[in-house]
């Protein structure tokens, strides 16, 4: 007679074994109807699990993210099913969740082409109106191997002949259609309603370029179809605001294949820059910290003692002249240590505050580059905090203030925040670590964050906390980090005379808030769709004449606002001034000056804004002033 305590703190008695579904069913029609698996005792099941015992139960339904996770999960195998229909030769390969949906890679004769996309789909489609049963099954792993070797499918037998002997296979079955799985799925295919194959790419198997190239196609599912939509209009609008796209059109920024990874800034662009740098900038003078410049290439010897050859050397340039070693930075830390390391530091010093615009170079792989947000040459806006361990909690809430700060100015009101702590593989004493994190959640806490413990994702050499933005199409981005480090500073050499004279090691806290300048500036774009706040804006006034009578006064109002500091251009052509207005607006300028013989005569300029809103006539003084009034709200909302 199994008792099953539900969550809400009730339970049910059975005279007999129930499986998840009848327990369901026993709760309510309605909650038998929209189930999806259930967790016993922790362990997800399927709706078909025996429960014979006294246990802990939850219903999984497609409302849950578990449960939407096993309808992509399950919708991957409809794919592969599918396919085998369609194209009986083709052989299955793996097919995973990923965010937003799941691909499945087959090995086929040819390519699949968009037909094939579609013919799949609908095929996908009728199988799951057949609403076959999803059934689960346990196979000796060698009779696996014989038994799908036996069907042709050579990947599946390969990946099953790797699983340890002593593990039975999960094998799931619906109708004709068999394939490996640790599960669970859905109890039927007729729960699989709403999906979308998305595209086909390469993939090598096992991610290993010597091994043959296979067919990976995406697709993405869903429990309600108002939710696809979202999530294709979100992908259509983010397909607008590509940075890429954006980058070209509005002449920011361009990449070539002679310098991969590496970013050619045009003069607008590198405005954009110019004006996140010097406000970083300033932010840094007005909170302690102190700026400095070190070497782009350094002796690897360095790069030993820190650690990074060892850890990293993969990602490292490297380079030799007069038969020494050197390497190109791929980070900035080190080279602060040095700084640290001149002279005698007493504890009187500490915090010392170092910040660098550093430039940095890693080699990553040519397939993983992707415009600005994943480059080989980046600038950090990175600073270490040297400090005593009794200062860490201090300055860690120093540094959220001005983190805060800086996210509310370029607009984001949304920060995600999770605390990592320490890893399998460390160093340092456990009593450190205990100190040390304690240390970043009462920071955390003084600062009344919501946040997300990541438990052993912390570095090796100490915990971290990561800050994450969530922009205009509730993408998420990660961008601000603190890490303390016990490690590299005495592996550097770096120390203080504390008050009781004696020598101690600092803590070193790494900190930067935007990242990447070439990433945020890529998200910047995205979630502006080009469209920058004014205080952003590469060029924020165009000024245009209707005909060649005002060309002078046109130039004398661009001068007066380039002088009262609003960066600002003419655009003297002989062009009718419908063209010009329209060739603007696709610039994404925030504002654009009209001036005709009335405006002229009056000595005023008509204001025309972004959003094609007419502002009319005013004093040029009057415009000044409202741009004035915009830049110094930055992005922050009126």
């Amino acid at each position: 007679m199994p008792s099953i305590r539900l969550p809400d703190g009730s339970a049910r008695t059975f005279d007999r074994a129930v499986t998840v579904a009848e327990l369901a069913q026993n709760i309510g029609a309605g909650l038998a109807r929209v189930a999806v698996a259930g967790r016993v005792n922790g362990k997800l099941v399927d709706t078909s699990h025996v429960i014979d015992g006294d246990a802990e139960v939850a219903i999984v339904t497609d409302k849950d993210s578990v449960g939407l996770e096993i309808i992509r999960h399950s919708t991957a195998h409809l794919l592969a099913h599918a396919v085998k229909e369609l194209f009986p030769d083709a052989q299955v390969t793996i097919g995973p969740v990923i965010e937003d949906g799941f691909y499945y890679d087959f090995s086929y004769k040819r390519p699949f082409t968009p037909e094939d996309l579609a013919a799949i789909e609908k095929r996908m489609a009728e199988i799951a109106r057949r609403d076959l049963k999803v059934e689960r099954t346990l196979m000796p792993r060698d009779d696996a191997v014989a038994f799908f070797r036996n069907l042709g499918e050579h990947y599946k037998a390969e990946i099953i002949a790797s699983i340890p002997d002593s593990e039975p296979i999960s094998l799931y079955r619906q109708n004709n259609f068999i394939d490996l799985c640790r599960g669970p799925h859905v109890p039927s295919t007729g729960k699989l309603k709403v999906f979308k194959l998305m595209k086909v790419a390469g993939a090598y198997w096992r991610g290993d370029s010597k091994n043959e190239m296979l067919q990976r196609v995406y697709g993405t599912a869903w429990a309600k179809k108002e939710d696809q939509d979202a999530y294709l209009h979100r992908l259509e609008e983010a397909e607008k605001r590509d940075h890429r796209k954006l980058g070209r059109q509005l002449d920011l920024f361009h990449l070539q294949e002679e310098a991969p990874g590496m970013v050619f800034w045009h003069p607008r662009g590198w405005v954009i820059w110019q004006v996140i740098e010097q406000y970083m900038r300033q932010l840094l003078r007005d909170n302690g910290y102190l700026e400095l410049r070190t070497p782009q290439v350094i002796d690897v010897s360095l790069w030993k003692r820190s650690g990074h050859w060892d850890n990293f050397r993969e990602s490292m340039f490297a380079t030799e002249s007069e038969s020494r070693d050197y390497a190109v930075k791929p980070m900035n830390c080190p080279g602060h240590v040095q700084v640290f390391n001149q002279g005698v530091r007493s504890y009187r010093e500490l915090p010392l505050r170092l910040a660098e615009f550093g430039a940095c170079h890693r080699n990553e792989p040519s397939g993983a580059l992707h415009g600005l947000m994943r480059v080989r040459g980046f600038v950090q806006d990175d600073a270490h905090i040297f400090c005593s361990e009794a200062q860490i909690e201090s300055e860690v809430m120093l540094f959220i203030d001005l983190l805060q700060q800086v996210y509310a100015d370029f607009g984001f009101d949304e920060i995600l925040v999770k605390l990592s702590t320490r890893p399998p593989k460390r160093v340092g004493a456990d009593d450190v670590w205990d100190r040390s994190e304690a240390a970043l959640r009462a920071a955390l806490e003084a600062r009344r964050l919501n946040w997300e413990l990541n438990p052993g994702e912390g570095a090796f050499y100490g915990p971290k906390i990561e800050f994450s933005l969530r922009d205009s199409l509730a993408r998420v981005w990660q961008c601000g980090t603190l890490q303390l480090d016990f490690s590299m500073p005495g592996r550097l050499g770096a120390e203080y005379v504390a008050e009781d004279n004696t020598r101690r090691v600092p803590v070193m806290l790494h900190r930067a808030i935007l990242g990447s300048f070439e990433r945020f500036i890529g998200i910047l774009i995205e979630h502006f769709a080009g469209a920058m706040p004014v205080w952003l804006a590469p060029v924020q006034v165009v000024v245009l004449n209707i005909s060649e009578h005002q060309i002078d006064y046109a130039k004398a109002v661009t001068a007066a606002l380039n002088q009262a500091g609003i960066r600002a251009e003419a655009d003297l052509s002989n062009e009718k001034i419908s063209y010009k207005i329209r060739e603007h607006s696709l610039q994404k300028l925030p504002y654009q000056i009209i001036v005709g013989d009335k405006e002229m005569a009056a000595q005023k300029v008509a204001v025309r804004s972004r959003k094609g809103e007419d502002l009319g006539q005013m004093p040029l003084e009057a415009f000044v002033s409202r741009i004035r009034e915009e830049t110094g709200r930055m992005g922050r909302a009126a």
